[in-house]
């Protein structure tokens, strides 16, 4: 009879579930191609989910190291997909992306390699867009008055708040305010 945590696991086909002695190899690697199957994943996730699993570590870290050296598992080209997408879905500055790679267990050199590729005129583009997103269709006070001058100051506390959270660095994100609400003067 198989041991009980490989009966359970939903990717490990049933000859190897039901046979007595799974070759753990291959159960994992059965594992590591359907995690792929569905999306990039980085070695750390990789890991995790073997882990759960019960794959015995010595066999994980083999199966993966074959996986990297067939350039299955590459977590320089997992990072570098990862920051395309989500800098275009998601509008994320340097510091936010670099946070979510480290959450999915890619830092160091391969984290900083790919958030190289973001310039500076890049972020501060991808700022300004969600700005302009965000501002479309709603108008903004002018400001003339005491009352809507509040009403703008609010409207920048806002803005700026919303691309602080996405990351960007609290100069830029006021400065970008500023420039697409018409350069408010500075009190």
């Amino acid at each position: 009879m198989a041991p009980r945590h490989l009966r359970a696991v939903p990717d490990v086909p049933e000859r190897l579930a039901s046979d007595p002695d799974p070759a753990a190899a291959e159960v994992a690697r059965t594992i590591v191609l359907r995690q792929l199957t569905g999306s990039p994943k980085s070695r750390r996730q990789l890991e995790e989910k073997l882990a759960e699993r019960d794959v015995p570590e010595d066999v994980a870290t083999a199966v993966l190291d074959r996986m990297e050296e067939v350039r299955l598992v590459d977590d320089s080209a997992y990072a570098e997909d990862f920051l395309r997408n989500r800098q275009r879905t998601k509008g994320l500055a340097r510091g936010a992306l670099r946070r979510e790679l480290a959450q999915k267990g890619v830092s160091g050199e391969a984290a900083e390699q790919a958030l190289e590729a973001i310039s500076e005129d890049t972020e501060r583009e991808a700022a300004v867009e969600l700005v302009e997103r965000r501002l479309r269709g709603r108008p903004v006070p002018d400001g003339e008055d005491p009352e809507s001058r509040a009403e703008r100051d609010k409207a920048v506390r806002r803005l700026a708040g919303m691309l602080a959270r996405k990351g960007y660095p609290p100069g830029m994100a006021l400065g970008v305010v500023r420039e697409v609400l018409g350069g408010i003067e500075d009190d």
